[in-house]
């Protein structure tokens, strides 16, 4: 009996070790060519890591690069002003992520004179760095042994250990933490974060996974128990919030138009839009034309166009929105009023960007 379980814990403490090292093997023949992939300036890990959260590398690395080329160095996107970093942001989403970047930088560069901490808990004193965040650049920059998790960390660690305890849980987060501490590798830290990462992203997917190639295929508990696509599991804590905008696109006896930048602390902080009037439901002209008032005067309106029948639906991670953009025709000279072709220069939502794209396109007496 002894020795059987002597076993077991000899060949569990055999496949931890295995784990690691399969995933280092595997992140060398198939890591990608990512353009923060051969350095270790912190600058550039950081950047990368925060355009990467919730966004894929497809979808960030143009951003990256954009970025890079606009602000070479912290200094440089430390002076930089907040509508521009917004503005190169535009399209990504999440745009508290753009106001914590440039917060961090100031840090970066006013407290620490342009050098990033080099320790864990001196990273995690930067405005928008987190837990994984910090781990990231802790291990990729300075070799610190500290575990990543991230979404694809535990796509991996769920499936191949069978863990049933939600992701998003207490109890889940701190599992998930200590596991990855267990099974990491110290001494290569800074490729086996980068490759469980690369890994889950690659191989071990979301959906569909090819498990029939997976180097850890032998031993995955998910595969063996049939669960592969039942893990990792999460917590549905959020209600979908549904909202109604109506953007109000004026077109004065200029031909100008107005812009609103958001204030408080909702979605889109300090992005710029159009006149809104949200209401509680879907309305119509006759509704609009009531509420006119509060933003020219009512009387010089000489047309109103519904310029899209159906809502455009704009999904976030917390709400619906469902817009209508109506073009506002007005024989009044508006105050403060920009001329359309301008609005492009401003940070936007992409809702309005993509209005404003086919918009332009047209003739310009179709929309003036």
């Amino acid at each position: 009996m002894v020795p059987g379980i002597i076993r077991y814990f000899c060949t569990l403490a055999f496949l931890q070790m295995t784990f690691a090292q399969i995933i280092l093997v595997w992140y060398a023949s198939n890591k990608r060519n990512l353009p923060w992939r051969g350095t270790r300036n912190p600058y550039y890990i950081w950047l990368s890591e925060i355009i990467l959260q919730q966004t894929r590398v497809v979808q960030g690395t143009p951003y990256y690069l954009k970025f890079i080329a606009a602000f070479p160095t912290v200094y440089d996107l430390a002076n930089a002003s907040e509508e521009r970093v917004l503005k190169l942001w535009q399209g990504l989403g999440y745009y508290s992520r753009a106001r914590n970047l440039h917060a961090a930088a100031k840090t970066v560069v006013g407290t620490y004179d342009g050098t990033f901490p080099e320790t864990f808990e001196g990273l995690l004193k930067l405005k928008g760095v987190g837990d994984y965040t910090a781990s990231a650049i802790a291990s990729i920059c300075f070799d610190l042994p500290e575990p990543v998790v991230d979404g694809n960390v535990y796509r991996v660690l769920a499936r191949y250990f069978g863990v049933e305890l939600p992701i998003n849980s207490t109890e889940g987060v701190k599992y998930f933490k200590d596991l990855a501490r267990e099974v990491m590798d110290p001494d290569s830290i800074r490729n086996y974060n980068q490759g469980i990462m690369e890994f889950g992203a690659v191989q071990c997917t979301p959906k569909n996974p090819n498990c029939m190639y997976c180097p850890l295929n032998d031993s995955c508990v998910a595969l063996q128990k049939g669960k592969v696509q039942e893990l990792p599991i999460k917590i549905n804590k959020t209600k979908v919030r549904r909202r109604h905008f109506n953007y109000l696109s004026f077109r004065d006896a200029d031909g100008k138009t107005l812009l609103k930048q958001r204030t408080g602390k909702g979605i889109w902080q300090h992005l710029w839009e159009f006149p809104l009037l949200e209401s509680k439901q879907a309305i119509d002209e006759d509704a609009v034309i009531k509420k006119l008032d509060d933003f020219v005067d009512a009387k010089k309106v000489r047309e109103i166009i519904r310029y899209n029948e159906r809502p455009i639906i704009h999904k976030l991670s917390h709400q619906h929105l469902y817009t209508v953009f109506w073009i506002v025709k007005t024989d009044e000279v508006l105050q403060n009023s920009i001329r359309l072709s301008e609005v492009e220069k401003y940070p936007v939502p992409v809702l309005i960007a993509e209005f404003l794209q086919v918009l332009l396109k047209k003739p310009e007496t179709d929309h003036q």
